[in-house]
This record gives C-alpha cells, structure tokens and sequence, in this order.
C-alpha cells in the first residue's frame, strides 16, 4: 500500500479515526449480518442480497485498510513550523478574484481533509498550492480549466472555518 506521508489536522486525525471505529464496530457488524440472513435464503448463486451484501463488505473492509494506513503514515500539523503571515497548511484565507471582485474564504488543508464544499481545499490543489508560501496582499496566479486567474491575498489567519457550504472559486 502507498506509504506516502500524511498532513493532518488534529480534528482531521479524530475524525479518521472515529469513522474507522464505526466501520469496526458498526458497518462490519451489520454486513455480516446481512451476509448471514442472505445465506439462509439458499442458493448463493442467484441471491442478489448476498452479492450485494459481499460487495459492501468488500468496500468497507477495503476502506477500513485505507484508513488504517492513513493513520500510520499520518503527521500532525503544527502550526508553530510555519511562518504566521504566510499562507500554510492550516491557514484560513481570504482571497479577491481580481477580475470579478469576489471574495472567498478557504482553510488549506492536507488532501485527505479536503472538502471544497465547507471551503476546505487541498494544499496539493491549483489554488492551494498557489497560495502556499505567500504573504498578505500578494497576488497569485492560478491555472484553472477556465485559464489563468489572479488573486489577491487579503488577510491570512490560523484556526478553522465553520461548517457551511461556500461559494465556489475556480
């Protein structure tokens, strides 16, 4: 399996570890259970139930070795590596599109917690990789399949953003 280091946030480990729990404790329970009951139907050749109950456990042992390795080759973040008024993993970013004078809020984050829906995006992402390294007030240029698009840094600040759906940037 793919060795590769991990950023994490703190909330970001937890909640890897608390959905590895729950597919432990719960989702493994509940498909075999189901596996059982198909199995009592008879033949498993034509038991539709029982291919889509082995499928499922297919997926969630699959997922349950993924998170597992996640963790293993996860790093904390620390913020007190980075520079305060540079943009870093675990940074919350205001940025102006300077063609459309919108503004946008993101926190950049390793690729395992990306959510650009909650304004969550990848350092490893166009934008977020943009951005990483710069300082208040820069503009950075981003390659998006729409062309390049310029934004202006306007405030960078630690900590994490509220859950809510964001507007969309490039």
């Amino acid at each position: 399996m793919n060795d590769k280091e991990i950023v994490l946030t703190a909330e970001g480990l937890s909640k890897i570890e608390h959905e590895l729990e729950e597919l432990k404790t719960v989702h493994r329970k509940e498909v075999n259970d189901r596996i059982r009951q198909a199995k009592e139907y008879g033949d498993l050749s034509e038991n539709a139930e029982y291919e889509d109950a082995k499928q499922e456990q297919a997926f969630i042992e699959g997922r349950i070795l993924k998170l597992e390795a996640m963790i293993r080759n996860a790093r904390l973040l620390d913020e007190s590596e980075y520079a305060a008024d540079e943009v870093h993993l675990g940074s919350i970013v205001n940025v102006k599109d300077l063609k459309n004078a919108e503004s946008y809020e993101f926190s950049i984050v390793g690729s395992a917690e990306a959510d650009p829906t909650n304004r969550r995006i990848s350092n490893e992402s166009p934008l977020g990789h943009a951005l990483i390294g710069h300082k208040k007030n820069e503009t950075v240029d981003v390659t998006t399949p729409r062309g390049v698009v310029k934004y202006k840094i306007e405030q960078i600040r630690s900590g994490s953003l509220p859950k809510k759906a964001a507007k969309k940037a490039s």
